[in-house]
């Protein structure tokens, strides 16, 4: 019963249309792309020939992963715009890169090769087989001579010698096809999938009174996409500016090339729920608790199929039940995606001939079963529209920008009968960084990372080198950069080069920085730091009731290079927590003392091929009966 409602909307609802509108496929290419963090917003562009009537443009062979509610089409001519509606063609797969089939035609050519070998390997077996199973010589009642039995011998011999070694040589050479073959396989799998997917299409519906010529330009978001970015940090020496290289590694696999585009880096992650959080009232009682703020869903998706059969359920509708005009419709695989706002706890289901479901939002994934609702067929209305004043589909609706040129407005909006508008992508310049490359560039989609240089800073810093010796005895030397907040750095990892030599990578991570920006250039070897117990003041001693224990260390720091430099050198002594434990610091060569911490700090500056020698000595007094574990 449900396939035939179904059925019977879906004919009268082509047949309404199909009648008065004249279909016209348009070929685009990729002109502009912004990549986002995760995804990618795509823009095609098409100068189009439109005769006077209702034209139904299908922008074809576009990437499968298209978000449908993001689609968006500007028209600058004599049209109206009447809608759009995103689909995916199963008939007419995308197109296999050509590097892509050569190496399965090559698969497919190993794998001939493999069985051909296995199957002379088989012959091989049996003719062993078979020359074991006839080793005796003559019949029982026949004299066997020593001629027979050297010719016998001879001829056995030969012929196992050649059978066995004929085997190596078809092992051998299976062995090295099936490395070859799982060679292939890999580099197969580092191209795509082996699945195919369908192309996605746009129906663009309009209207011309006079033939005419229309600029058409689609855009839409596409998952499979993202970037992130890293840094190479050239330091030539310590009085030079630092060199700061700003990469973008983009990978991309929406099954479709982008070649010479124009290409655009943003911070942004559209996917990202825009909804701000809200705070709830707290009410203070001597037994009532502060309010709790969980991590609130902002956004659900997931697929809506038929519980009896399990196929996909396209144009369903899928709604907040405390705010009905929030909602959506799966698409033509039965998916769906909606934004959430606060304080919204249910989600209903509905499609025409099933039972509809309320269900609880307590995840961002909500996978749905509907079970069919028997209904007799006079129960069933289906209300067909004039296509003259508006168009219902399954899919949501379509924005019509200012751009569109009507006689009867400049801005049309149309709706589907349970949908909403198409949300458009804004992107705001006061909270992302956008990055636009100046020169058309190509990513292939084979999810390959490329890294593209997006920019150079020359940033003023001030070098210093930083030593803890009680942990770590090499030297590090951290570049401080002010006013970095102008440079939109984004956190990602970074690799050093430090006086023209690779020295390893750090880590650029800008949440946490203040007004000033700190980044490791990694150990410079050329500053020696030692640090040296001085046993001669390790001792303990017995003063009345208490005992006292002195420790002493000396730090010497020697400056190898041919630049003075600036240095802080940190070390530190004990803190006590009980008024019984006594800690003096008796010697610390001028150090700066942080009492709440314990930490003993030295900055200076070295000359060059000179040392500097620093002393730490303190004492523990405690009773002594107790004891301590002392450094």
């Amino acid at each position: 019963m449900k396939k035939l409602h179904i059925l019977i909307f879906c004919l009268l609802f082509s047949n309404a249309y199909t009648q008065e509108f004249q279909e016209k496929t348009v070929e685009t290419k990729v002109n502009e792309v912004t990549v986002f963090i995760d995804g990618a917003q795509i823009t095609r562009k098409k100068a189009v020939d439109i005769s006077a009537g209702k034209t139904i443009l299908k922008f074809t062979k576009l990437s499968p992963f298209i978000d449908a509610k993001s689609v968006q089409v500007k028209a600058n001519g004599n049209v109206t715009v009447l809608s759009v509606n995103h689909q995916q063609n199963f008939i007419e797969k995308l197109e296999k890169p050509k590097a892509l089939i050569d190496l399965e035609n090559k698969l497919d050519e190993i794998n001939d090769k493999i069985e051909l070998e296995n199957t002379y390997l088989a012959i091989i077996k049996e003719e062993l087989v078979f020359l074991k199973e006839n080793r005796d010589i003559g019949g029982k009642n026949q004299e066997l001579s020593v001629t027979n039995l050297k010719e016998a011998s001879t001829f056995y011999s030969t012929k196992l010698t050649s059978l066995k070694m004929r085997e190596i040589e078809r092992k051998k050479e299976i062995n090295k096809l099936e490395n070859e073959q799982l060679n292939t396989i890999n580099q197969i799998k580092t191209l795509t999938s082996k699945k195919e997917f369908p192309t996605g299409e746009v129906l663009v519906k309009i209207n011309s009174k006079v033939n005419t010529k229309a600029n058409f330009e689609i855009s839409y978001t596409v998952s499979n996409a993202g970037w992130f970015p890293t840094y190479d940090i050239r330091a030539k020496n310590i009085n030079e500016p630092i060199e700061l290289i700003y990469k973008a590694n983009v990978r991309q696999d929406t099954k479709v090339d982008w070649k010479d585009v124009k290409l655009k880096f943003s911070s942004s992650n559209p996917k990202t729920s825009g909804v701000a959080p809200e705070l709830k009232t707290y009410f203070l009682n001597y037994n009532s608790v502060p309010p709790t703020y969980k991590h609130s869903i902002n956004s659900v998706s997931g697929k809506v199929v038929s519980i009896e059969d399990g196929l996909s359920l396209p144009g369903v509708s899928v709604v907040v039940k405390d705010n009905p005009t929030i909602g959506t419709t799966t698409n033509v695989d039965g998916n769906y995606s909606l934004t959430i706002p606060n304080n919204a706890h249910q989600l209903v289901y509905s499609f025409i001939g099933m039972k509809s479901k309320t269900l609880p939002i307590t995840n961002s994934v909500i996978n749905v079963g509907l079970e069919s609702e028997i209904l007799a067929l006079d129960e069933v209305v289906v209300t067909g529209y004039g296509v003259e004043k508006s168009l219902q589909g399954r899919v949501a609706g379509v924005n019509v920008k200012k751009g569109y040129k009507s006689e009867s407005s400049s801005n049309i909006r149309i709706r589907g009968a349970s949908s909403l508008s198409l949300p458009t992508i804004k992107v705001e310049r006061q909270t992302t960084v956008d990055f636009e490359i100046e020169s058309p560039y190509t990513v292939n989609s084979d999810n390959k990372s490329y890294a593209i240089d997006m920019t150079v800073y020359n940033l003023n810093s001030d070098y210093q080198y930083f030593s803890v010796p009680k942990i770590d005895k090499d030297a590090f030397l951290i570049a401080n950069i002010v006013n970095w907040e102008k440079y939109n750095l984004l956190a990602g990892e970074a690799n050093i080069f430090f006086e023209d030599t690779y020295v390893g990578k750090t880590l650029l991570d800008v949440r946490y920085a203040t007004d000033t920006l700190q980044i490791s250039l990694g150990r410079d070897k050329n500053v020696s730091v030692t640090r040296e117990k001085l046993t001669d003041y390790t001792t303990k001693q017995f003063i009345g009731n208490k005992k006292e224990e002195t420790r002493a260390w000396t730090i010497q720091v020697r400056n190898n290079k041919g630049q003075d430099i600036n240095m802080v050198l940190l070390d530190q002594i004990p803190v006590s927590t009980l008024e019984e434990i006594e800690i003096e610091l008796e010697k610390s060569s001028g150090a700066r003392f942080n009492e709440e911490t314990g930490e003993i700090k030295w900055e200076f500056n070295l000359d060059p091929s000179d040392k500097k020698e620093f002393e730490l000595k303190y004492s523990v007094k405690y009773p002594k009966y107790r004891n301590l574990i002392i450094e």
